[in-house]
Order: C-alpha cells, then structure tokens, then sequence
C-alpha cells in the first residue's frame, strides 16, 4: 500500500472512530444505564447534551488551528485526545461523571469534521466519490457504535464500549504520527498542494449577480445542514431505543432461533438489538456511494431532491409499526438519511477555496453539531410526552422543509477555480 492510499485509510478509520465515540452512549443510555442507575432514557439523553454542544462549538477553532499550523498535526491530537478521554469515561460512576467525559469526547471529536474533510477534499480529485467513500466509513461508525455497545453490554459491560475503542484509537493516532510527522515537523498548513493567497484572493467573486448566487446557496447549504443534521441525530441517536422497544419480539425470535448462543437467550438481547441497529445502518451506508457517483455524474440538485423525498415517505410510514415492518420501514428512512450526508460536503468542497476550506467546513459544522446537541432535549421531551410516532411525524414535516430549500438550488454552482488546481500528494 502507497503512502497516498494509507494516508486515505487512516483518515477513513479516523471518520469511523469519530462517529462511533459519539453514539456509543446512545445504546449505553438505551440499553444498559437506565436499568443500572434507575434514570429514565429522557433523563439520561441531558448528560450528553455538553458533549454534542462541544462537538459542534468547538469544530471552529479546530479548523482555525489547522489551517494556521497543521492539519495532519490536528489529525494526532484527534485519535490521540479522543481515545484517551474515552477511557476516562469508563471510569464513571455518577451521570455527572459520565457528563464531563462525554464532553471532552465531544471537545477532540469536533476536530474530525473540519480537518479530516478539509484534507480529503483539497488532496484528490474525484471529490464526490472520495467524500462519499469517507461517509461511508463514519456511517459504519454509527453502525459500530450500537454493535459494539450491546455486545460489550452482554459480555464484558458498558464500560469497554469505551475502554476498548480508546485503546485503538491512541494506536491509530500514533501510526498517524509517524506516517505524517515530516508535514506536521514543517508546520504545513495543508495536508496536499497548497494554494497561493493570490489564488485563493482571484476566486473571490465580484459581480452583484455572482454575490446573489453565492449568497442563496450558502443560505441553501445552511439550511438544510441544520435541517438534516436534525434528521440524523434524531435517527442514529434514537434507533436503538426505538428498537428495544420496537423491535423487542422480533429479537426474541431471533435468540430463540439461535438458542445455542446463551443457555436462557435473555442475556442476548442486547446483542440482537444492536446488531440489528448495525444491519440497518452498515447497509444504509450503501446510499453514501451512491449519492457520491450521482454527485459527480449529475450535481447536488437532483440527487438532494431524490434523498428528500425517501425520507418524506418513509418517516410518514413509521408511525405505529413494529418488528419486521418497522425493521424494514427504518432501512427506508436510514437510506436517506445517510444518503443526505456528502451533499452539503461536495457543495462546500466545490465553492470553497483551498486556503480557507477547513475554516469554512469548521462554521458547517458547528451550525450541524449544534444542532445536534438541539436535538437530543427535542428526542427526549417528545419522546416523554408523545413516543416516537409523533418524532417520525416531526422528522418527515423537516425533510419536506428540506425538500423546498433544495429546490431553490441553481442546476449549476458557483465553484472555486482552486479546487481544479488540487492534486494528489504521494
């Protein structure tokens, strides 16, 4: 494997680490800590709220300091400080503790977004593929997350959901550390070719009618990241426990069917429902690929309407469904809500200059991760006093929102003369 290639690996386990150290609390709360302290699943989801609101927050100055001093140098903190904090997490005793480690999971998560994107899409070409092969990789992070979790629940306990993945990842930060030490010694301010201030100042826009385009897909892109960024955060936090209660017959079946699995099939269920939550999410992950090949065969526009309209039918399908149907019903929705995440990406990497291009993906994602954070009260306030029929009801009303943003998107972006002048870096 070329030095190029393993650069691009480790990026890609960088993006599944990086999701996966966000939700594994999502089917620790589910399926484990309510039991254990006797707090409600609405009470618990306030403990994680911090660690989405740093996860957003802080993705600004991440990308700031990466473009100032070293974006690969950004990239070994990362694996590093987030492993390191996780294994302090495990240490938890109170939902208090669990809070401040979850907060400074999200403080070192919130690097990933604006530096690990910025790299892939100032350093190849085939920026739609590239960013959608990269989705993929945080998508089965998500799937992870809830795999992991409800086997380590069933077989070693919650606290080596984030022991283990910990341990990783400081090992991944170091072989990271020495694949890219001769960039980040030079303080390199780009992990590819850099491009001139001169460059990056001849691809500002100047006339009245390229300012207006500009400004109405920034509003777009805006939008709809906060709108979708409910979606997702409503979809892959929740699963799980829309499983569990959901789903809880169809697992049984399942356990019994292989009953050779534990001597009583009750200890497995956790282990079920979350590789079910697995099953659903690693082939929703699918859709990444191929919104990457349509993006760069036919434009955000069409593709961005295509994905909002699965998720307007397939969210107003889910309420009162359970176990085969609603298995089936959620693939549906997860497809799409997968499906929607390079899009705003490949917009993004295609108007912005490389320069400036992890600042900019920086202010993306602390409007998408701020967000997120939102979201977690609205998933436990909704989910207190209505269920979740009335959340999939919510979710379908944003993805017709979404729909009638996208629409108002020109057939053609503004892009950046920059971003043709990118090329490998071996």
């Amino acid at each position: 494997m070329t030095r190029d290639r393993m650069h691009f690996l480790l990026l890609n386990i960088g993006h599944f680490l990086d999701h996966l150290f966000m939700l594994i609390f999502a089917s620790v709360a589910a399926l484990a800590l309510h039991r254990e302290w006797g707090l409600g699943y609405a009470e618990l989801l306030a403990y994680a709220t911090p660690g989405f609101f740093a996860f957003g927050v802080f993705a600004l100055p991440a990308g700031w300091i990466a473009d100032k001093w070293s974006r690969d140098g950004m990239m070994c903190i990362f694996f590093i400080c987030i492993g390191m904090s996780a294994i302090i997490t495990s240490f938890a005793v109170s939902p208090l503790q669990i809070g401040f480690g979850l907060f400074l999971i999200g403080i070192f998560a919130a690097i990933y977004h604006p530096v690990g994107l910025a790299i892939v899409t100032i350093k190849w070409r085939d920026t739609g593929m590239r960013i959608a092969m990269n989705g993929v990789w945080g998508n089965l992070g998500v799937a992870c997350a809830a795999l992991l979790t409800g086997f380590m629940i069933d077989h070693s306990g919650w606290r080596m959901a984030f022991v283990l993945p910990g341990i990783i990842s400081i090992a991944i930060g170091l072989i990271y550390l020495t694949l890219r030490w001769d960039n980040i010694r030079a303080g390199s301010i780009s992990s590819g070719s850099l491009i001139s201030t001169n460059t990056a100042q001849q691809d500002m826009v100047t006339t009245p009618s390229q300012r207006a385009l500009l400004l109405r897909v920034s509003a777009i892109v805006f939008l709809t990241t906060a709108v979708s960024s409910i979606i997702f955060q409503s979809t892959t936090f929740a699963l799980p426990k829309m499983f569990d209660e959901r789903l809880q017959n169809f697992a049984e079946n399942l356990v019994n069917l292989g009953g050779s699995l534990t001597s009583t099939g009750e200890g497995d269920i956790a282990t079920v429902i979350g590789a079910l939550a697995f099953a659903v999410f690693a082939i929703a992950s699918i859709a990444q690929l191929v919104v990457g090949v349509m993006l760069d065969r036919h434009g955000p526009r069409k593709v961005f309407i295509a994905v909002a309209v699965i998720q307007i039918v397939f969210f107003s399908l889910m309420p009162g469904l359970t176990d085969g149907l609603a298995l089936v019903v959620a693939l549906g929705f997860m497809l799409g809500a997968f499906g929607q995440i390079p899009i705003n990406d490949f917009m993004i990497g295609k108007m912005a200059s490389g320069e400036a291009r992890a600042r900019i993906y920086g202010v993306r994602y602390v409007v998408s991760f701020t967000v997120l954070a939102v979201s977690l009260p609205l998933i436990a306030i909704v989910y207190a006093r209505w269920g979740f029929d009335t959340l999939f009801i919510i979710l379908a009303s944003a993805a017709a929102l979404m729909l009638l943003a996208v629409i108002c998107l020109p057939h053609e972006l503004p892009t950046s003369k920059a971003h043709s002048l990118v090329g490998d870096d071996a």
